[in-house]
């Protein structure tokens, strides 16, 4: 049988076993066609408290197992992702419209994940403090207990993996959330890889399901830690409910991200990194470059070699072809995208390329802006649109690129790497990148962004993943007894 043959998991969800959900099902649709590829259960309340109370169980003594083990675990599922590759692969293509560098990508990272997790259980636990008294005193990091993880459909295998395995490896239970529109390539790849690689029962569940499926799984008193990604909206309303039920709550969410070019910047070079920035996976990708700010003297070159890139770049069917863009994921995000594209069209923006789309494939889009007000310019589009925006001096990219509610990421395209550094410091984000545009991520990197983007680097490398997954607890050894004055 291979490996994910629905045979195991058609119509169910993942508590430990695969099991009947008590949602019922629904297709698992595949964007670029509308064809149906399987289904999927749907989880609902009832299925996260089953879970919840499940993963209770299950998570203390995978927190008691030897260190040895839970690294071994980690270990043996990044070999899975690698052995499983044209598999797993075969359903990002499918499931979320990914290209063959996308798919290449989220199972690169994926692998990563997994072998940077495997060295969270032998690092060392907590530090010995000074006393007053004559004691042992102690911190200590302790798992959280059970975790709770909702991840998006732009990236569903990243975006997964990247909370649930570090709190495995932990010691965590994990109970996760896929969006049920890429559920098994954001879930079922989850669970058969952990199945494979010897995770015991209970302590990983996966459950696609609805907002009333999350809105349980954070209000769940089991569950005491939330790590969500998605659209700063919905991210808002996770964050005010878990604080209602005094949860930590991780929230890496929306962005508008800008990219400086210079008029000492490297043209030629600048438009590939501009349209990769914009276009990768249909711009489906919270980094992605929304805002392009080219000095005002190289502008009108900038404008017209982009729009060119964009005209040449192939749109269609990953799975039938070999193209640049495939398709956006559902009917509601190209609708989205369009009238974005339209109305800021309408109040005034030149469309220099793009704008058209036919079913869900939507042609890379660039705008020109000179006002920097259109919608297109001021919202996050989650789409192939690219929009250019002029500025005369340096302390007008700076005003620009900082004028937003956005913070995730930061690209500056220069022939002065030393310089950009500098002007970066004026802008405030999570992440930077000079001479390089906006959406780059690795496994063992602090990931994360400020202000409306979320609660700060969250996500990868040892001290945040501790950070995220983990209690500090005081502990204090005597001798003997001590008397008291009482």
């Amino acid at each position: 049988m291979a490996f994910l043959s629905d045979e195991t998991w058609r119509g169910r969800i993942f508590r430990g076993s695969w099991v009947a959900s008590a949602g019922g099902d629904r297709a698992v649709v595949e964007p670029a066609t509308g064809n149906e590829l399987s289904r999927i259960g749907v989880a609902t309340p009832d299925d996260v408290a089953a879970a919840s109370a499940v993963a209770v169980e299950a998570q203390r003594a995978w927190a008691a197992a030897p260190f040895q083990e839970r690294a071994a675990v980690l270990r043996k599922a990044a070999g899975l992702w690698r052995a499983h590759a044209a598999e797993i692969g075969y359903w990002l293509t499918r499931e979320s419209g990914s290209i063959a560098g996308k798919v290449g990508f989220e199972l690169h990272v994926a692998e990563q994940e997994c072998l940077e997790a495997s060295t969270l259980p032998g690092r060392p636990s907590g530090n010995v403090l000074p006393s007053e008294a004559p004691r042992l005193s102690m911190a200590t990091r302790v798992p959280a207990g059970v975790v709770g993880v909702i991840a998006p459909f732009n990236a569903p295998l990243i975006l997964s993996i990247r909370s649930v395995a570090p709190a495995l490896a932990l010691g965590n239970a994990v109970v996760l959330k896929p969006d049920p529109r890429t559920a098994v390539c954001g879930g079922v790849a989850l669970a058969r890889v952990f199945e494979e690689a010897g995770l015991p029962p209970g302590v990983l569940h996966v459950l696609p399901g609805g907002p009333d499926a999350g809105e349980a799984l954070v209000a769940d008193p089991n569950i005491r830690v939330i790590s969500f990604t998605g659209s700063t909206a919905a991210g808002r309303l996770v964050g005010e409910a878990a604080g209602r039920h005094l949860k930590r709550v991780h929230l890496e969410l929306g962005g508008n991200s800008a990219l400086i070019v210079t008029g000492d910047a490297d043209l030629q070079h600048a438009i590939g990194a501009a349209a990769w920035g914009s276009f990768f996976h249909q711009g489906q990708i919270c980094m992605t470059t929304g805002r392009h700010l080219v000095h005002e003297s190289i502008v009108d070159d900038y404008v017209r070699l982009l729009a060119a890139k964009a005209d040449a770049l192939p749109v269609g069917d990953p799975a039938a072809d070999e193209v640049a863009l495939g398709p956006v994921i559902d009917a509601g995000q190209r609708d989205k995208i369009h009238a974005l594209v339209t109305d800021s069209v309408d109040a005034g923006a030149i469309l220099a390329a793009g704008g058209t789309f036919t079913d869900l494939f939507y042609r890379p889009t660039v705008l020109l802006d000179p006002t920097a007000s259109c919608r297109a310019y001021r919202d996050e589009v989650f789409g192939p649109v690219a929009v250019v925006t002029p500025f005369a001096s340096e302390d007008d990219a700076v005003k620009l690129a900082a004028d937003s509610e956005y913070g995730l990421s930061l690209g500056i395209l220069t022939g002065d790497a030393m310089h950009g550094l500098a002007l970066a410091e004026r802008i405030p984000t999570g992440i930077v990148h000079i001479n390089d545009q906006t959406v780059n991520d690795e496994a063992h990197v602090p990931f994360g962004g400020v202000r409306a983007s979320g609660t700060g680097s969250r996500f990868g490398g040892a001290e945040a993943n501790i950070e995220a997954f983990t209690e500090t607890r005081w502990v204090t050894v005597r001798g003997d007894i001590p008397s008291f004055p009482l």
